[in-house]
């Protein structure tokens, strides 16, 4: 990453300065002194090379510049969180309030966001934050887990919710076929078929998983079979990275892969005759809703993220 871009805390002060207008103001939310805050502000621009605050006697406005960079830390600021949170979850043991297993895609593209405006609406309604454990894994796997109490939610993706759990539906989900740019594939002037995919050695995640599912059921409709894949691995970004590198194509989610579609990093390989939608659910065991609390509560939030509605 180049030098110019300041550390977290700093973007956090800085941010600061813009919500509250003044140094001292930032400097009291970020529990230092207004002298440390401001030689860390003009340390900022030093390293940046830019002008970023004009400061007077009634305050510091941001310049055209710090406005800029401010939007930007905004939004590098709230993935931050999102990462934040999900490691805590990750490093959390067994016994804290809510036990959460996620299917790859899900916990990689989606959950992140969801704890962070779960432990948001706890803190604005005076709550104690949910401590989370979360688990990633394969839809299978999540699906166990919560059958057997070990979790108390599960986010799978599939065509079918899970036998014996109670489900809401989350969001649609659509599957893309990617190779590297300028391979063989990419330059066709025509969709790949059924016949000709059945045919390939796919880069692809292991048997259990939703996104290979998918690859077979709809396969399966056409009373074909995915051949022997090239590379099995275990989740989306791996499988992701392994495409940009060079390797066989590979179907994943078009949220894991739409930003290197946008770049050039990967191309799509347009496809015909298979259906490739599936499903995000939640799923729990129990009554038709959810149990009252964070398990309710993580459901309404994922639910609301995407317009969806309860199903059986």
């Amino acid at each position: 990453m180049t030098t110019h871009v300041p550390d977290l805390p700093a973007l956090r002060l800085l941010v600061g300065v813009a919500r509250h207008g003044s140094i001292g103001a930032a400097a009291r939310e970020a529990g230092v002194t207004q002298q440390a805050a401001s030689e860390r502000l003009r340390a900022v621009e030093a390293q940046v090379g830019l002008t970023l605050l004009q400061r007077g006697a009634r305050g510091s406005r941001l310049t055209a510049a710090g406005v800029v960079l401010v939007e930007w830390a905004g939004q590098l600021l709230e993935v931050a969180d999102e990462l934040d949170t999900a490691i805590e979850g990750l490093r959390a043991e067994r016994g804290r309030d809510l036990n959460v297993h996620a299917s790859m895609t899900v916990a990689e593209t989606l959950l992140p966001r969801w704890l962070v405006l779960l432990r948001q609406r706890q803190v604005a309604g005076g709550l104690r934050p949910t401590a989370v454990s979360l688990t990633a894994t394969n839809s299978q796997q999540v699906a166990q887990a919560v059958r057997e109490g070990s979790a108390h939610l599960g986010f799978v993706e599939g065509l079918t919710a899970p036998a014996q759990l109670r489900s809401a539906k989350i969001a649609d989900d659509d599957l893309v076929l990617v190779a590297p740019p300028g391979s063989p594939l990419t330059r066709r002037r025509t969709a790949i078929t059924p016949e000709e995919i059945s045919e390939l050695a796919l880069t692809s995640r292991e048997a259990g998983s939703g996104t290979r599912q998918v690859v077979e059921a709809a396969l399966d409709r056409h009373r074909l079979a995915m051949a022997a894949p090239s590379v099995e691995l275990t989740t989306a970004t791996a499988v992701r990275e392994a495409v940009r590198a060079g390797s066989a194509p590979a179907f994943l989610s078009r949220r894991v892969v739409e930003r290197d579609l946008a770049a050039g990093q990967l191309a799509e390989v347009p496809t015909t005759g298979l259906m490739l939608r599936r499903t995000f659910r939640a799923v729990w065991v129990g009554s038709a809703t959810p149990a009252a609390g964070p398990v309710r509560d993580l459901v309404a939030i994922a639910r609301g993220a995407h317009s969806t509605s309860l199903a059986g």
